[in-house]
């Protein structure tokens, strides 16, 4: 392994954003909104966040051959991403998601996975000489369950460090949890993996021990603004989150996961790099969009020091 490599495993998308008052309701229209557009996607940006923290990323995911694709692939090498397995689809278009943002910072959002849904475990095993030389590698469930499961069992093999992101949620077998190191659930993923409502802290730890108990060596529920709750099999804990006023709660779970990959791809402890991963996330919700809400290293350093 390599120190501070990070393989990303999972979708792109471009975004589509209209910021208004509140969300709608079922069948209302509301007028008056701001659209902007910006690269999204859960792997893209999750790759951008942990480059921007300091990870050296490689990126493996799939894209239309069309001008959202290739808006795509030169924002990567923007960001210094490897993306020599970034495959592009010939049939099916790039990924969009359409996404509403109410001025308290919440959203709502509805997804085309396109070329995203193609993503194989092909393409994964083509990756392999990457996976074995990476310090972690990251996954979430924009992309074929079977590619996720590949990628595990791949990456276990070769003892490198597996952080899967559960969303959007879906069941998990256990079999796929016994491959995952650090699994980073929201309250609502995790209640759905384990039938428990996180609600305070005992839930919590409730959750994250169903959790444990499936074979998953760590469990971070990410609590928003609270922190995270950090369970492992000798210990849990709270690490708490920093205080800031949102503007769009967008990809705030991706900056996390992908921050807390390059903090623990550069060696540092878990509970520091779960509180330099709290950092990031609050950054992000602090900026309008999915990947241009993710914080560079200097911002995140000055964030710590509050």
């Amino acid at each position: 392994m390599s120190k501070n490599k990070i393989v990303v495993i999972g979708s792109s998308n471009t975004d589509m954003i209209i910021k208004l008052d509140r969300i709608p309701r079922p069948g209302e229209t509301i007028l008056g909104g701001d659209f902007s557009m910006a690269a999204g996607g859960k792997g893209a940006n999750q790759a951008v966040a942990a480059a921007r923290a300091g990870g050296r990323v490689t990126l493996v995911a799939k894209v239309g051959d069309d001008m959202f694709g290739r808006q795509a692939l030169q924002g990567f090498e923007r960001d210094g991403i490897n993306v020599d397995y970034v495959a592009k689809d010939a049939k099916r278009p790039s990924g969009v998601a359409l996404i509403f943002v109410a001025k308290d910072g919440e959203n709502s959002i509805a997804v085309a996975s396109g070329a995203n849904g193609q993503l194989k475990p092909a393409e994964v095993k083509a990756a392999k000489g990457a996976i074995a030389k990476a310090s972690v590698v990251v996954m979430q469930l924009e992309t074929p369950l079977e590619t996720v499961r590949a990628a595990a069992e791949l990456a276990a093999k070769q003892g490198v460090r597996v952080i899967l992101n559960p969303a959007p949620a879906r069941p998990l077998d256990d079999r796929l949890l016994s491959k995952v190191s650090i699994l980073t659930p929201n309250e609502t993923e995790a209640e759905l993996l384990t039938g428990i409502a996180v609600t305070n802290d005992e839930s919590a730890q409730q959750a994250a021990q169903a959790l444990l108990d499936k074979g998953v060596r760590t469990v971070i529920i990410t609590l928003g603004a609270r922190g995270a709750w950090v369970a492992t099999r000798e210990q849990s804990y709270l690490v708490r989150g920093f205080k800031v006023k949102p503007v769009d709660t967008t990809a705030a779970g991706d900056v996390f996961n992908g921050a807390l990959a390059a903090a623990l791809a550069e060696g540092q402890p878990l509970e520091a790099a779960v509180r330099f991963a709290n950092a990031a996330g609050a950054l992000s919700v602090t900026v309008l969009g999915a990947q241009p809400s993710a914080p560079q290293r200097k911002q995140i350093d000055k964030q710590l020091k509050k």
